[in-house]
């Protein structure tokens, strides 16, 4: 008995997909996924790190405000202390921003930046040259990033930034 011929298109076809699936999963594949994950910070871990910034502040007398922000630079967690000043808020939370953008910390920029051809990153919006800024990675990724303002100095702030990172380091090394 002889088989329709309009049958013998879609049998064409049907062995074309066989053998470019055998052929797709044997051969190496040079092209980059269509997708990619993404590790992130809770907003538990976040708050975790902003309150161990903020104790470690005080515990040296002082009043500081510590943004943490994610990978992207949006603000997850703002904790200001009761007398911190107004414009801590904006500080902190730009100095976390500049660390996660620059994906380096602050106090790094700060001297990178001091003359010469970084001197203009100095000039972008939301660039904050000034320690106190420190990004959150784990395992080679950047997390977020932690930002203190309102110490004496930016290197006290950095000091705070890094007592928040330390509080979170066991949960989020992987």
């Amino acid at each position: 008995m002889r088989q329709s011929s309009r049958h013998a298109p879609s049998r064409l076809a049907a062995a074309a997909v066989v053998c470019a699936t055998s052929l797709a999963s044997t051969t190496p594949s040079f092209a980059q996924d269509g997708t990619f994950a993404l590790r992130l910070l809770t907003p538990e871990t976040a708050l975790k790190a902003a309150q161990a910034a903020l104790a470690s502040c005080r515990a040296s007398g002082f009043q500081v405000s510590v943004a943490i922000v994610d990978r992207g630079g949006t603000t997850q967690v703002l904790l200001r202390d009761r007398f911190a000043g107004p414009h801590t808020v904006t500080i902190a939370t730009d100095k976390a921003w500049t660390s996660v953008t620059m994906r380096q910390d602050t106090l790094a920029l700060a001297k990178l930046s001091e003359g010469g051809e970084m001197s203009g990153l100095r000039h972008f919006p939301r660039v904050v040259a000034v320690g106190g800024g420190v990004p959150i990675e784990a395992a080679g990724a950047i997390l977020g990033g932690i930002g203190v303002s309102g110490a004496p100095g930016g290197a006290a702030d950095a000091a705070c930034a890094d007592a928040g990172i330390e509080a979170i380091v066991d949960d989020v090394t992987f």
